[in-house]
Formats: structure tokens, C-alpha cells, sequence
């Protein structure tokens, strides 16, 4: 069979390439590789799935150790004037941004295995313990800090020996101190990576494929008030110029020095599978995307013994997880409306397994995406869950009969009112022109105020009958319901309409953050709410912040300050109209201590159910919370325990939080239920409510 030439191998999709690749040369091999780095790191829009891109780079390993693009895969040279150290500490960030640096030493890639034998076989050339921590699916960066400690320089990872400057925007980014203390004037380089959470990454989805493609996005943003780089995170992961004797030393320098540092584990080499399997296990859990696991000798005297290759160093690697892909049937497309306004088309698909979870919708993340595709009429298109977590539709591999395809609409699918196309950086997006008036988003905007104050009852589905019927409009009107209102809905006796009315008036008395979050303004998510709340201590304060206050605070900058200032003008009659109903709780008793970054419960999150005897729910939230854990107010996959008090236990009858969590149970989610005992011997007690 003849290989396809270069201009076929650069436009093939990834279903073309997973057919042909074994079959190459090492030339073709070469030209696919250069691709999907090209795509990965200069557009942040790769097309070939990370398993499949490993498999080829281990064939071209195979074919040919010493091809070139093997040591030098990363992004294209930057841009911008190249500088060196010097030169770029002598100019301002903003005058840098985007210039190519020199690293002072290179940042190499890491070598990779994929299955245990593997990486038996090379661990058993190091002595001693080993580091183990989550391999992040962000941007790598480095940080340098002159001999007073203040952070002069950040640059990506670039082509290992030069990357670009990112200086201006990292500043920005609340996990990374601008000072820090050094003994004896010792500079210090700090690498490690930029991500974004998925609880943040929650704000935009509807707008983003992928948190990697935000987090570049926002580092690479040169117009300050469009990055998102207040909403990233760092993850540290190394810290050259001290002299410290091992890894463990490291990261508690890096905790001592601000950052902030979580997932690591330090363990002998008998249990390094065992890690991995936790990490497995874990994964759904982590408010991150990892795809894989990585692991460095402990001991720097050992490091310096194995050296390094001119690719990668040889005391560490990777395990990479095993993506899963396949081919299904595409049901319907519906169209989904936020809160916003944002129409987001949404893949209906005949159910199939991926990496151990049952796929059956996945996001077509916007109108150019969707176009791209040409999704047709009861096509098979090809899915995969990137990085193992998010379902991707990645082509279309057989029209449906007929080849009809999808057309966009041309109506806002909630309201019927118009429809407008927006281009945005990463593509066009369809939203209601009248997103206010909007059904679907009023909707939301209910579903939102109910979820995040903690009014239990009040599902999509019994939104939605209360809005038919003329019961809902704002989430003030959640405060005007009746029983006999309520009762007369579908499916709602007496009873339940009164158990929705209890909850109703179980929370007329609202903490301050809780009521900012829920007001639904934009940046204004649970983090934000407690920084703000913290700092003003009353809602009047808050509403008379000028933009300038609000950047007074650490980790509000200029974007975040006028988004909410804004905000809060455009919510005002809401505000005012639910202060005629509601009582605020203000001042210190009204903000929740921000989880320990090293508390016993670090990573581990509570979700209480029923009453319990030996304190309010209100104590044992706030004991978890001293103890570095966090306490959500559902149920979801990402939950470590549901714990049930004693009369839900006494009575045999089960709550729809434990209903909830049987559910994910059954479905793979490793969260575990509790009795109100378990926890108390969990956390020692609770000391006096």
C-alpha cells in the first residue's frame, strides 16, 4: 500500500490516522507527530486524542531512537525579540510579554511508560524512596525569583531550552506569591504548572472545550482585561537553587514560602503501582484533570546520579493513563440554554462505555464546532473521553442514510424569541438576544438560586412546573409560594408541597456569601463571595465598593472588579426586592474559614443528611472545614462522604441526598455513607457548638 503523502497526513482525522499509522515510515511518522504538536501547542485545538498521539511517538521510538522531532517537541518559536535573562529582567513585564526567554536550565520533557512492568523496570535502577504526584493537563511553567525573593521572571516551558514570557499575566494568578523569603540572597526557580480548576472551569464551559485550552488562552492573553488568569491555579512540583536533600524537603520549602501544595505522596517502590490505582480510583474525585501519574526519585544525591538524556531526565517519568475511544450512533442534537443566554448544541448518543462510565450526551462546545463536524441524521461518530474525563465527539466516521444534516436554529430553543451569532476567541457561539425575558434562563437563574442556598426540593423538574404554572419568575417568588399554591402542581400532594414550603422557610436566614453567590452574578462564585465578605464584613459596603476597592483585595483583579461592580448594579432590584423576605448574616459569624491546605480532611469533601445529636449540621460543617475539608451542598461524584444523622438512620427511610448518593455509588463514584458516629470518630469531636 502506497503511504499517504504529506498534505493527506496533515488533514486526515484522527478515525484515518488510528488506521493508518502502524503502517507507516518513520518520515510519515515524523510529519503526523509535527501536526498534533503544532495543533497542541501553537493553536490549543488538538485533533488526534493524547492516547493515540503517545502510540505514535512510542512507534517512532521504535523506528527511529534518534529522530529529531523526538527532542524537540513543544510549541513553534514565539513571536516575539528572543532575550536573554538579562536583557528581559532590565525591561517592565508588560514590555516583555510574549518575548522568547532563555531558560537558565532546560525544561525537559518526561520520559513515559503505560503499564506496571514498565515501570518496575525503571524504578529498579534508582535506590531509595520515590515522590509520586498527579501528572497535571495544564501549561508547564517556570518561576524565577532574584535574591530579594520577588518574582521577576515566568515563562512557559517552550521548546525545553527557551519559552515565552508570561510575566505580566502570572502575576495575576492568586496561587503564585510575588514574594517569598530566601535565606542568604540564594535565587530561587520554581517550576511547575498552570491549570485550571473545574469548579472554575464550570463558568465557562459553555464557551471552552477544555480547561488546558483556557489556561493557555488566558497566560497568552495580551489584553489583560480579557485573560482569566485570576481564575488559575499552580501546581509546584520543583524548586531549584536551595540546597535541600531530597523531595520532601522541597515541597515543604514550597509550603513554607506560600505555595500552595497538595497531592504528593512519598512512598517506597514496593507501592508505586498501588499509587497509580489510587490515582485511578481518585480521579473523577480531583477538582483537576490529570492524565497521568508522575514519578521522580526522591533523593537529589540519586537524581544527580541517573542524569538526564538530552529529551528527558532519567530519575523520573510518567505513567500515562489509557484514553478510551469508540464509535457510536448520534441520536439527536438538542440545544441547550444558560443562564447567560449561550445556546450550546449537545450531542444525543446511543450509550456506550468509556474509560468505565457510560457516555450517552457530550458537548459540541459551540457553533463552529458544531459546523465543523457536519453532523448528519443517525451518523456514527467517533468519542472519546479526553484525558479520560470529558467526552469529546471527535469526527464524524459514517454519514447517517440519507446524509441530512443538523441545521442550527433559527429561534432560541427555550423562548422562540431571536437568535444572534457572537465571535469570540475560540469560535462563534449562538445565544438569545433576550436571555432576561428567556424561559430557559429564567429557569436556570431558579435552579441556581435553589441549588447554591441550599432549598432542597426544588429540581429542574419542579422548577419547571412552577414556572408553567405562573408560581416562579424570580427567586424572590420562592418566598412568596404557598402550600396550597404548590399542591396543586403534577405529582405534588399536600404533603410535599408543605415539605417544599418548611424548606422555603428553613432559609430565610442566609449567610452574606451564600446570598452573593446565589444572586447569580458574573465572577461572583463561592470563592469570590468569601473574599468579599471577608473584607467589606455587610452587603452595603459590598454594593458601594468601587472597582478600585474591590481591587484593593488579593485575587480581584481589574476584569473580575468591574464584572461584579457591574454585576451587582444590574441585580440591584433583585437584591432589594429579596432583602424584603430574607435576613442576612453578617460580619465574621457569616464567613466560613477557607480550607487548611494541609488539614487532616485536606481533599476530602462532607455533604450532611438528617438531624444530628451531637451537634447543629452547622458545627460539624464548620469542624470539617477547620480540619482543611470541604462541605458542598450536594451530592455529586466528586463527594467523599455522605454522612446520615440519626433519626434518618432510625426511621429506615432513605432522603433524596442518600437516594443521590446510592446512585453514584452504583455508577462507580467511590464516595462512601456514614453514621453520624463514624464521622465524630473521624474528626475527634466537635468541640462546643
Amino acid at each position: 500500500m502506497t503511504e499517504p503523502d504529506r498534505s493527506t497526513l496533515e488533514s486526515m482525522d484522527a478515525a484515518a490516522v488510528e488506521a493508518v499509522f502502524q503502517t507507516l515510515s518513520a518520515a510519515g511518522l515524523e510529519v503526523l507527530i509535527r501536526r498534533a504538536n503544532r495543533e497542541y501547542w501553537d493553536h490549543d485545538a488538538p485533533t488526534l486524542p493524547d492516547p493515540l498521539y503517545d502510540r505514535i511517538v512510542e512507534r517512532l521510538r521504535r523506528l527511529d531512537p534518534e529522530a529529531e522531532v523526538l527532542s524537540s517537541m513543544g510549541p513553534s518559536a514565539g513571536d516575539g525579540p528572543k532575550l536573554s535573562t538579562d536583557e528581559a529582567l532590565r525591561m517592565r513585564p508588560e514590555e516583555r510579554f510574549g518575548a522568547t526567554v532563555i531558560h537558565q536550565r532546560p525544561m525537559l520533557s518526561l520520559d513515559k511508560c503505560y503499564n506496571e512492568a514498565d515501570l518496575k523496570s525503571w524504578a529498579g535502577k534508582i535506590s531509595g524512596d520515590f515522590v509520586v504526584m498527579p501528572k497535571m493537563d495544564g501549561i508547564a511553567c517556570s518561576l524565577r525569583y532574584d535574591a530579594n525573593g520577588a518574582l521577576v521572571l515566568a515563562a512557559t516551558r517552550g521548546s525545553g531550552t527557551e519559552g515565552e514570557d508570561i510575566t505580566a499575566n502570572v502575576l495575576r494568578v492568586a496561587d503564585v506569591p510575588g514574594q517569598i523569603k530566601v535565606d542568604d540572597g540564594v535565587e530561587v526557580e520554581v517550576r511547575g504548572e498552570l491549570y485550571m480548576r473545574l469548579s472554575n472551569f464550570a463558568l465557562y464551559k459553555g464557551e471552552y472545550a477544555h480547561p488546558r485550552n483556557l489556561t493557555a488562552g488566558s497566560v497568552k492573553q495580551k489584553d489583560p482585561a480579557k485573560s482569566r488568569a485570576a481564575h488559575l491555579s499552580f501546581f509546584p512540583y520543583d524548586v531549584i537553587g536551595p540546597a535541600l536533600l531530597d523531595e520532601g524537603a522541597k515541597f515543604a520549602f514550597l509550603a513554607a514560602v506560600g505555595f500552595r501544595v497538595e497531592g504528593f505522596e512519598i512512598v517506597p517502590a514496593a507501592d508505586l503501582q498501588a499509587c497509580f490505582e489510587r490515582f485511578v480510583k481518585n480521579r473523577p474525585t480531583l477538582d483537576y484533570e490529570i492524565d497521568g501519574v508522575v514519578y521522580r526519585a526522591a533523593l537529589t544525591s540519586e537524581q544527580r546520579r541517573m542524569g538526564e538524556t538530552g529529551h528527558h531526565p532519567r530519575y523520573a517519568i510518567a505513567y500515562k493513563f489509557q484514553g478510551d475511544a469508540g464509535h457510536t450512533d448520534l441520536v439527536d442534537v438538542l440545544w441547550s440554554v444558560s443562564r447567560t443566554g449561550t445556546i450550546t448544541p449537545v450531542a444525543i448518543l446511543d450509550p456506550i462505555e468509556l474509560s468505565g462510565a457510560m457516555i450517552g450526551r457530550a458537548s459540541l462546545h459551540n457553533v463552529s464546532r458544531f459546523e465543523e463536524l457536519g453532523l448528519t441524521h443517525n451518523c456514527k461518530v467517533e468519542l472519546t473521553r479526553r484525558g479520560g474525563v470529558i467526552p469529546q465527539v471527535e469526527s464524524v466516521v459514517e454519514a447517517g442514510p440519507g446524509e441530512h444534516r443538523f441545521e442550527l436554529p433559527t429561534a432560541c430553543p427555550a423562548c422562540g424569541g431571536p437568535v444572534e451569532r457572537r465571535k469570540k476567541r475560540d469560535g462563534e457561539f449562538l445565544w438569545c438576544k433576550d436571555p432576561k425575558s428567556c424561559v430557559q434562563a429564567r429557569l436556570r437563574e431558579l435552579e441556581h438560586f435553589a441549588k447554591v442556598v441550599d432549598i432542597q426540593g426544588f429540581g429542574p423538574k419542579v422548577v419547571a412546573l412552577a414556572v408553567d404554572a405562573g408560581l416562579l419568575s424570580t427567586p424572590v417568588d420562592y418566598y412568596r409560594l404557598r402550600m396550597i399554591d404548590l399542591a396543586g402542581l403534577e405529582r405534588l400532594g399536600e404533603r410535599s408541597a408543605q415539605n417544599l414550603v418548611d424548606q422555603v422557610e428553613a432559609h430565610r436566614t442566609i449567610p452574606l456569601p451564600v446570598f452573593l453567590q446565589a444572586i447569580g452574578v458574573e465572577h461572583l462564585g463561592k470563592q469570590n463571595a468569601i473574599l468579599l465578605s471577608r473584607h467589606f464584613g455587610t452587603l452595603a459596603a459590598i454594593r458601594a465598593a468601587s472597582r478600585d476597592d474591590l481591587m484593593a483585595i488579593k485575587g480581584v483583579k481589574d476584569a473580575i472588579a468591574d464584572a461584579i461592580v457591574d454585576g451587582l448594579k444590574e441585580r440591584a432590584p433583585l437584591i432589594d426586592a429579596l432583602l424584603q423576605y430574607v435576613t442576612l448574616v453578617e460580619g465574621d459569624e457569616a464567613v466560613p474559614d477557607l480550607p487548611s491546605a494541609d488539614g487532616e480532611l485536606s481533599g476530602k469533601s462532607f455533604l450532611f443528611t438528617g438531624t444530628l445529636t451531637a451537634c447543629t449540621r452547622e458545627r460539624a460543617q464548620a469542624r470539617v472545614r477547620e480540619l482543611g475539608g470541604e462541605t458542598p451542598s450536594g451530592a455529586s461524584s466528586a463527594l467523599s462522604f455522605l454522612v446520615v444523622g440519626g433519626d434518618e438512620l432510625a426511621s429506615g427511610k432513605k432522603s433524596s441526598k442518600i437516594k443521590r448518593a446510592e446512585a453514584l455509588i452504583a455508577k462507580g463514584a467511590a464516595l462512601k455513607i456514614i453514621s453520624e458516629a463514624d464521622f465524630l470518630e473521624m474528626v475527634g469531636g466537635v468541640g462546643e457548638a
